[in-house]
């Protein structure tokens, strides 16, 4: 099982830093259909993950030293990251696992759609 979150999160590292993503979308299946976990634990652990900044503080000073990351609008979007975060984070935990699995799979559907059509 070790091995298989360090691939987890090494999978997850390289795509987050070349589409930014990592959590909900690389993290939370990954959690779910090959470690076997819950939603609510697989959205605990990925949030519990994301709170150690190591690995996205390295890509984001990559990022801006190349002159892509504003500063100030990464620091906006994590205050409302912070808030939603609790509020989700309550929700998911006083759902039902299965309703939660498959909203998320709509989500990540309406968003797959969003980005092809542009």
């Amino acid at each position: 099982m070790p091995l298989l979150l360090l691939a987890i999160g090494l999978g997850a590292g390289i795509l987050s830093g070349v589409f930014g993503i990592g959590g909900g979308i690389v993290i939370v299946p990954a959690l779910v259909y090959l470690a076997k976990m819950p939603p609510q634990q697989a959205a605990g652990t990925s949030l519990a993950a994301l709170v150690l900044p190591l690995g996205a503080a390295v890509g984001a000073l990559t990022y801006y030293r190349a002159g892509h990351l504003q500063p100030r609008d990464a620091l906006l979007i994590a205050v409302g990251m912070a808030v939603g975060a609790f509020g989700g984070s309550w929700i998911a935990t006083h759902m039902d696992g299965d309703v939660l699995r498959k909203g998320f799979a709509v989500l990540m559907v309406l968003m797959a759609a969003k980005m092809w059509v542009g």
